[in-house]
């Protein structure tokens, strides 16, 4: 009788607990950004040019943008930003200069804008079997600034070199493009350079709606902090996306049906397809980050069976080095 009587409880225990979990499972989702997310597709997913497509052009070039551009005239423009010397932005993706430049491995913090510009340095190379060379594209061809089928108006800025590239010039040339900024620098100097991005946002913004185009994302956990207090304080407009512990914060709720209880005001996750064995492509982890009104951007993908592979499962956008192969995929879908 006592033994029946525990196992009723234990069930009893075990139902209430079903019954709760499914009704969280079911409660409406807040929303994590507010007001209509320019990030979330509309039908096709959007085309994000993962530094312009560093498999076309030199990366984090204003060449590489325009020719992105071209490709695609609504495409998401990826970038990275450091800060230099003379605090001016600039696109590269490494915080020191040797491997994407014709200059020695010194820090971008270490160098003014202005000495880049006077020297003509040129962003143009990368190593290739451990030997630095002129970049090559994806089909080992050597490409130019005259390369590029720049938009009416637009000169190439010099015949053979891609010249330093800063964030404001890009604001002002796609004037309605969406950009994805990643800050790469960390500590006094990565908090320093996000400053500044905000400072010309907030600048740019009546002319250039920055706040409506512009997302923001780091790796670097005192960053992500910044940009949660300028976001839950001065700057509610603010579009961002989380490093890994907020990814894996998403993940594991929204996987045990808990994400109710997730408030983080994200715009949108930047996720590779897996992680660690860990399968990150999944129609259920996107529809309920569109259920918070977060987007759902996968990196970076260059397999054309992995870009189908997204479409299908309604990814919102699609990070990828070769723009020219994802419009030919996504012209297959939506054309």
């Amino acid at each position: 009788m006592k033994r029946f009587k525990k196992l009723k409880i234990t069930l009893l225990i075990i139902l209430t607990i079903s019954i709760v979990w499914t009704i969280i499972a079911f409660l409406p989702k807040s929303h994590s950004f507010n007001g209509e997310n320019p990030q979330i597709k509309k039908e096709a997913p959007l085309l994000i040019a993962h530094q312009g497509g560093n498999l076309e052009f030199p990366g984090d070039t204003l060449e590489a943008l325009y020719n992105a551009y071209s490709i695609d005239p609504n495409c998401l423009l990826e970038i990275d930003v450091n800060m230099t010397k003379d605090e001016e932005i600039i696109l590269i993706h490494d915080t020191t200069l040797g491997r994407t430049t014709n200059l020695d491995d010194i820090k971008v913090s270490e160098v003014t804008y202005v000495e880049l510009m006077e020297q003509e340095v040129d962003f143009g190379y990368d190593y290739y079997d451990g030997v630095k060379k002129k970049f090559l594209n994806y089909e080992g061809k050597e490409v130019t600034p005259l390369d590029v089928n720049y938009p009416s108006g637009v000169s190439p800025r010099h015949e053979t070199k891609f010249l330093a590239t800063r964030l404001e010039d890009v604001i002002k040339a796609f004037p309605n493009n969406l950009i994805s900024i990643e800050i790469k620098q960390e500590k006094e100097v990565g908090l320093r350079t996000l400053e500044l991005v905000i400072e010309m946002m907030d600048k740019l913004d009546e002319e250039y709606n920055t706040y409506k185009r512009i997302s923001l994302a780091s790796f670097n956990e005192d960053i992500q902090a910044e940009l949660v207090k300028l976001k839950q304080t001065t700057h509610k407009n603010l579009m961002y996306s989380p490093a890994t512990n907020g990814v894996v914060k998403f993940f594991i709720l929204q996987l045990l049906k808990l994400d109710v209880f997730y408030n983080d005001q994200i715009a949108l996750l930047q996720i590779p397809m897996s992680e660690k064995g860990i399968n990150l492509a999944t129609k259920g982890l996107i529809k309920a980050a569109n259920n918070h009104n977060i987007a759902v951007h996968y990196w970076t993908i260059n397999n054309e069976e992995d870009m189908h592979t997204l479409i299908k499962l309604g990814a919102d956008g699609i990070m990828t080095d070769r723009p020219t192969l994802l419009k030919q995929v996504l012209d297959e879908y939506f054309d």
